[in-house]
């Protein structure tokens, strides 16, 4: 019975190898599949046969397909491992008794003797000593150091924040995500432990969107932790017990059509000239996903109705549309001379009538509108008069922005104009702007200079990260002002953020063409000099768990186009890599202004896109709106467009693994220090199994003058300590729910040093929702 079955397998395994195999020759692919797959099924006939040379057989497939997977990906473990795993694990099993003695010999007696397998049984041995070596070596890792010297004494950090708090989104204005506070150091940060936890009570609902998430960093103010959640609420905390002291609840409600519900911040404003202790002399503005943004008072929570109309700013003000759920902002304002200055996110690829992306600023203390920048239209920034509204559909940004009040300048990062894929109709400023980081007036709001990190974007390649300002020591001595801009493409631009003009090289480099007809593609797009593009991808790189759903990745890797970077959509279907998750994301990278080197957390993950004609698009159901899977509608444009991950047929990525890293760069020389696998499969799997893959994610990192980096944002739901100047991880912390949020850090009264971080869960990548704030500190001498 044993043969019977295993002839059945070997037989079936034969032939779908076979003609999976002969449709990826056919496509141009590796004939591999092919060949193994009529040895699979020659064995399977000598099986049945009973005949011993099955075995032989056999022994010639496992060391061909050895021999071909070294050839194809060295000594990966991670690719070796779906090569061999199933031709292996077969292997063991022909040399079981059970498989051996119907093809052995019968004595005078009638006794039965297996069959010698020498041959099998030394391939079988040497493909597992190659597959255990292999675990053991890791062709992606770079290994090295950033320098530890302090190359500014005393660097500027931005606005004047006490080194025990952490003021705004990035601590300071400048968006570092750097704390100058030591007690926690390489050599002791193995000793965290969780101080207190506090629950915020709001959790996700069944009725809630897709892509629900929280995403917060806490601000710390004095002994107050000021925060909100998904679902805007605005909570103040005590920074040292974890106790809540107020809560306020704005009632935002739900809305199917929002495309996100979550809140990245609050805002924190102290009005100088207002006598201390004063009603609102201390304020927290809390932007909403209704498009609201509230002012209250510090204290206590209570509205301060001295903003705005009774202290609510409403953002819908001047849209020329205005359908409920379309626009709000998901990240906290920044507050500049006198003014708080706010973006908002705009659907994307729902509709081409669309609100517009107008970046505008705001009087911090009564709500007047003082200038509004809108990149549709760009030189007119003072007020729009009565019954004039914003240009529809313009580039909008919905990320966090920098200031340098001594320049008089803030830093937007800008996205696309929708729909994302489609380019054609687009304005004149409309492609200057798009992609861009762009340099206002504080005072005036008109550009002072612009930096496109993509011509022409067809692939949704927005500026999705809070610039970074550091001022960067030079060969001769001088100290230029410098903004570090993290893209989605990979490249990180290292600009004189005076003037825009990179202080790292960018080059142009050629880009592929072949966009539909109506549309058009740049013949070039800027790399800098420091990037973590990743590789093209080729056939190799495919993955999977057994070689038969490898072998329907490489089949679909030769289905779609793919000319690399910046290949354009497509109805036939296009591969985007980086994808539109991106390299980096809304975390952005944090710097040491100090040591003047950077680190973050490039991802790897490939997305597909497929145009599909307005008449052939179904009828609209409920998931069918916009968003990062499935079919976006475009509703007004010839196109809408199918998107996704790419991913194979157990819904895992198509391309191998590493997909996550954590690396250090040396923002003077430009130079990559290192690369290592980040997190493990822990949750993404049934079993909970803590292969160090490198996995996906989405948040931030942060960096203390200890000399360690904090990261969360991994798809297993730890918080991580890493030594800063090797990447090493240090330390980690098992998480209630997915920490995809960027931790902070602060001194109490007592001297300790905390670190926080929120748990609480991803929409679009599938962690664990919760409520979690949690806090660590050394234990008490």
């Amino acid at each position: 019975m044993a043969i019977v079955i295993t002839t059945i397998v070997m037989g079936l395994l034969g032939l779908a190898l076979t003609a999976g195999g002969a449709y990826l020759v056919s496509l141009g692919g590796s004939v591999y599949y092919l060949i193994t797959g009529i040895a699979f099924i020659l064995t399977a006939v000598l099986l049945y046969m009973r005949r011993p040379l099955a075995l032989l057989v056999y022994a010639l497939i496992v060391v061909g397909s050895l021999a071909w997977a070294i050839w194809e990906v060295g000594f990966d473990w991670w690719q070796l491992g779906p090569r061999g795993g199933v031709i292996v694990l077969l292997g063991l099993w022909l040399l079981t008794p059970w498989v051996r003695k119907p093809l052995g010999f019968q004595s005078p007696t009638g006794n039965r003797y297996p069959v010698g397998a020498t041959p099998l049984a030394v391939s079988i041995m040497l493909a597992i000593i190659i597959a255990v070596g292999s675990m053991f070596t890791d062709p992606y890792r770079i290994d090295g150091e950033l320098p530890e010297e302090s190359v500014a004494a005393a660097p500027a950090m931005g606005n004047a924040v006490p080194p025990g708090e952490w003021h705004q989104y990035g601590r300071t204005n400048y968006g570092q995500r750097y704390s100058p506070l030591d007690q926690i150091t390489v050599e002791n940060v193995d000793q965290l432990e969780e101080v207190w936890r506090y629950q915020t009570g709001d959790v996700k609902l069944p009725e809630d969107v897709g892509e629900t998430t929280y995403q917060v960093t806490p601000l710390k103010v004095g002994n107050s932790l000021y925060l909100c959640t998904p679902h805007n609420w605005a909570i103040a905390i005590d920074a040292t017990t974890g106790e809540e002291k107020w809560k306020f609840d704005p009632n935002a409600g739900l809305n199917p059509d929002r495309q996100h519900q979550t809140c990245r911040g609050v805002t924190y404003y102290a009005d100088s000239a207002a006598q201390p202790g004063a009603p609102c002399s201390q304020r927290v503005y809390l932007p909403t996903s209704d498009a609201r943004l509230i002012a209250l008072d510090a204290a206590n929570g209570q509205v301060c109705p001295s903003f705005a109309d009774q202290g609510t700013l409403r953002l819908e003000a001047g849209m020329p549309y205005n359908p409920a759920g379309y626009y709000y902002s998901t990240s906290p304002p920044v507050v500049a001379g006198g003014k708080i200055i706010i973006g908002g996110a705009v659907n994307d690829n729902y509709s081409v009538r669309s609100q517009s992306g107008v970046i505008r600023a705001f009087d911090v203390d009564t709500g007047e509108l003082v200038w509004n920048w809108d990149s549709g239209n760009p030189t007119q920034t003072t007020p729009l008069p009565p019954g004039q509204t914003y240009t529809p559909n313009s580039p909008n940004s919905w990320s966090v922005f920098s200031v340098d009040e001594e320049l008089g300048l803030v830093y937007i990062p800008l996205g696309n104009q929708v729909p994302d894929q489609l380019g054609m109709g687009r304005s004149e400023s409309v492609e200057k702007y798009s992609s861009s980081i762009v340099a206002l007036d504080i005072n005036t709001g008109a550009d002072r200079w612009v930096f496109q990190t993509v011509h022409h974007d067809l692939w949704d390649m927005d500026v999705p990260a809070q610039p970074v300002l550091l001022d960067l020591a030079q060969e001769d001595g001088t100290m230029v002002p410098a903004l570090v801009g993290p893209t989605k493409q990979g490249d990180i631009y290292v600009l004189d953020r005076r003037t825009g003009e990179p202080i790292i090289d960018v080059t142009e480099e050629p880009a592929p063409g072949g966009a539909i007809p109506e549309d058009f593609t740049a013949p070039t797009q800027p790399t800098s000099a420091l990037t973590f593009k990743p590789e093209p991808l080729q056939e190799k790189d495919m993955w999977g768990i057994s070689m038969l759903d490898q072998m329907v990745c490489r089949i679909r890797f030769h289905q779609l186009n793919y000319e690399g970077r910046y290949t354009p959509p497509s109805l036939n279907g296009t591969l985007v890599y980086p994808g539109n998750f991106g390299t980096f994301n809304w975390g952005s990278v944090a710097v040491d202004p100090e040591r003047q080197v950077m680190f973050g957390m490039p991802t790897y993950l490939a997305f597909t896109v497929r145009l599909v004609p307005r008449e052939e698009i179904p009828p609209k159901g409920a998931d069918e709106k916009g968003s990062e899977q499935g079919l976006n509608r475009n509703e007004g444009a010839p196109y809408g467009v199918y998107m996704g991950p790419f991913l194979g047929p157990l819904q895992i990525p198509c391309q191998a693994p590493p997909w996550g890293y954590v690396a250090g760069a040396d923002l003077r020389t430009g130079e990559i220090a290192y690369k290592r696998r980040n997190g493990t499969v822990y949750d993404m799997t049934p079993l909970p199994l803590s292969f160090k893959v490198g996995v996906p994610g989405i948040g931030g990192p942060m960096i203390t003058k200890g000399g360690v980096a904090f990261l969360g944002a991994a798809v297993d739901n730890y918080l991580r300590a890493y030594d800063l100047t090797t990447g090493e991880q240090l330390w980690r912390a098992r998480l209630p729910a997915g920490g995809q949020a960027t931790p902070m850090t602060y001194a109490v009264d007592d001297g300790r040093q905390f670190v926080v971080m929120v748990a609480g869960g991803h929409g679009s990548v599938g962690t664990k929702p919760g409520d979690y704030i949690i806090a660590y500190a050394l234990p008490r001498n």
